[in-house]
């Protein structure tokens, strides 16, 4: 039928345009690319002209999508028509304002349980994408990091695979080894080492997996900036610092850089099977970030601010033991020693493995950013400053790449 129709339309283009663009004409109909229908419910094909109010026919399933990447990479989401399924645990008032990244009817929320394949398998029964957001700094009673970055990743995966998803997306970390080099920890990071084995794991039960490896993320509400603003991490008015923090190199990206990263993996057919590095645009070494969050702060030299050798502080490490037995499941002050050694590790970007920028991600300046995010913890908020009056700190040295 489709030979009959290219020959019926030959003649009329001979007719129109002359024989040699008719033949043109007749190569282009036969060289057409068909691309069969993925599904004939009506409910599922694409309709509109996109944007928020459109369906672009994808229906992705984010685990983890009440935590800090979560809700921006729903919203991204949402802007372009996709039909979001979120799958929660615990109260459904954690993750309701998601009801508002999408059009009417286009956010849907299911509870789940991590270790439960049948509520899996719900969440992911009419979905063709699926994101793995899901990630914990440190353990609870209820679950290890193996439970959550090794044998989680792997059931994620593999029901995926077996519900028939197209694109599985797993967010991973940059510096994850299996072998972390010890820092503070005598055995390193247990964090990053189950990074690196759930990465594995993913790859064995779905291997056209797309992993993103985000360094440290910064952006509202974040656990990397805000870290130094609290005050049990300090000592008084003084910064304790491993190695005063001269020894650690970081480079932070921006939270919505990354949350479009992820879209743009998930929209482009060459991601499949990837692993992209999200890293920032400068390196900076640990003790130039934290200097300038104070200067951002006005909680500079003048105010009585310094830093210090951490090592040699054996009260502020007391400190963090006690925090640790008496909050176990939620640190205080985000004080633990998983996260301080985690803060301290060099972020190591693997030559010739892709970054952001191979995504089409134009990425954010921290200097550009890190002003407004810590804006509301200035020292004398609601002083009425005078034009002029206060000079603009000194932006951080980065150290080159």
């Amino acid at each position: 039928m489709a030979a009959a129709v290219v020959q019926s339309l030959v003649p009329l283009a001979r007719h129109h345009v002359g024989p040699a663009a008719g033949a043109a004409c007749l190569r282009a109909a036969y060289s057409t690319d068909i691309q069969p229908l993925r599904t004939t419910d009506l409910a599922a094909l694409r309709r509109g002209t996109g944007g928020r109010s459109s369906f672009n026919g994808v229906v992705a399933t984010v685990f983890g999508a009440g935590g800090f990447l979560g809700r921006y990479l729903c919203n991204r989401l949402g802007k372009i028509g996709t039909q979001v399924i979120v799958p929660y645990r615990g109260d459904h008032y954690d993750v309701l304002r998601l009801k508002m990244v999408g059009d009417l009817g286009q956010v849907l929320f299911l509870p789940f349980h991590l270790q439960d394949d049948t509520s899996i398998r719900k969440a992911l029964k009419y979905s063709t994408v699926a994101v793995n957001l899901i990630g914990r700094d440190w353990e609870t009673k209820n679950f290890s990091f193996d439970d959550v970055h090794v044998d989680g990743a792997r059931r994620l995966a593999r029901l995926a695979r077996e519900a028939g998803v197209e694109k599985f997306v797993h967010v991973s970390a940059l510096n994850a080894d299996p072998n972390p080099e010890p820092i503070i920890l005598r055995k390193g990071s247990r964090c990053l080492a189950s990074k690196w084995w759930g990465e594995q794991a993913v790859r064995e039960e779905f291997p056209e997996a797309v992993v993103i490896r985000p360094g440290v993320i910064y952006g509202q509400e974040d656990r990397f900036i805000r870290a130094f603003t609290y005050f049990w991490r300090r000592q008084l008015r003084a910064m304790p610092l491993w190695l005063k923090g001269e020894q650690t190199v970081r480079q932070p990206v921006y939270v919505a850089d990354v949350a479009a990263a992820i879209v743009n993996a998930i929209r482009d057919p060459d991601a499949a099977g990837k692993t992209f590095q999200a890293v920032g645009p400068k390196r900076y070494q640990l003790s130039e970030l934290v200097d300038w969050f104070h200067r951002l702060m006005r909680r500079d030299e003048t105010w009585g601010y310094w830093r210090y050798d951490m090592r040699f502080d054996p009260l502020f490490l007391a400190r963090v033991k006690a925090l640790e037995l008496v909050s176990p499941n939620t640190p205080v002050g985000l004080l633990h020693f998983e996260g301080l050694e985690m803060q301290h590790t060099t972020d190591r970007v693997v030559p010739g493995v892709p970054t952001l920028e191979d995504l089409g991600v134009a990425l954010t300046s921290m200097e550009d950013q890190v002003p407004w995010e810590l804006r509301p913890y200035r020292s004398g908020l609601y002083y009425d400053e005078g034009l002029g009056e206060f000079e603009d700190p000194a932006p951080p040295q980065a150290v080159p790449v």
